[in-house]
């Protein structure tokens, strides 16, 4: 079976995730989930930075992004394993992403992390409605960091997400 956590490896699906994140503890989970983010991002880094054109058109947005999904990841596979619970494990990804954040992009990706931690905050195991509402946190929490948010930018993409997220999960709340 291919590897979610592997950047050379062709890209994860869904059901290769979800088994892959079985036999984890909940807060290894999201690492191996943080991974697979960090695998795609770099896999369509370029793609993204031909996309970048708010607010200067520098195409730089995918490289920000991934070195701040990268500084989250490293913050959080800094927390030992038996110490990997869900509250945990979100708290580093969050600091590590706001510590790494690179240009407007991973600013704002930070604080879409800073809001989904505090939904995992008070989970022990996070199920797909969880997910769906961290991700929603998010994008709250990203909107209001913004002084004038414009749409057609990364604000836009995990609100749609977070819509999508939350019918999906009213249908089938697992992962």
């Amino acid at each position: 079976m291919p590897s979610a956590s592997s950047p050379g490896d062709a890209l994860p699906t869904r059901h290769v995730i979800v088994e892959e994140l079985r036999p984890f503890a909940p807060g290894s989970a999201i690492l191996i989930a943080v991974r697979a983010a960090a695998a795609n991002l770099e896999a369509h880094v370029e793609e993204i930075n031909a996309l970048n054109v708010f607010p200067v058109p520098d195409g730089d947005t995918g490289t920000n992004m991934l070195a701040t999904v990268r500084s989250a990841l490293q913050e959080a596979e800094g927390v030992p394993t038996a110490e990997r619970t869900v509250p945990r494990v979100a708290a580093a990804i969050s600091f590590g992403a706001l510590m790494g954040a690179r240009g407007n992009s991973g600013v704002i990706l930070s604080q879409i992390f800073r809001g989904m931690l505090d939904v995992a905050r008070e989970r022990r195991r996070v199920n797909g409605l969880d997910l769906a509402y961290s991700l929603r946190r998010g994008s709250e929490t990203a909107y209001a960091a913004i002084a004038t948010p414009i749409e057609g930018t990364i604000l836009t993409v995990v609100r749609e997400t977070a819509d999508a997220a939350l019918e999906a999960a009213e249908d089938d709340p697992s992962l």
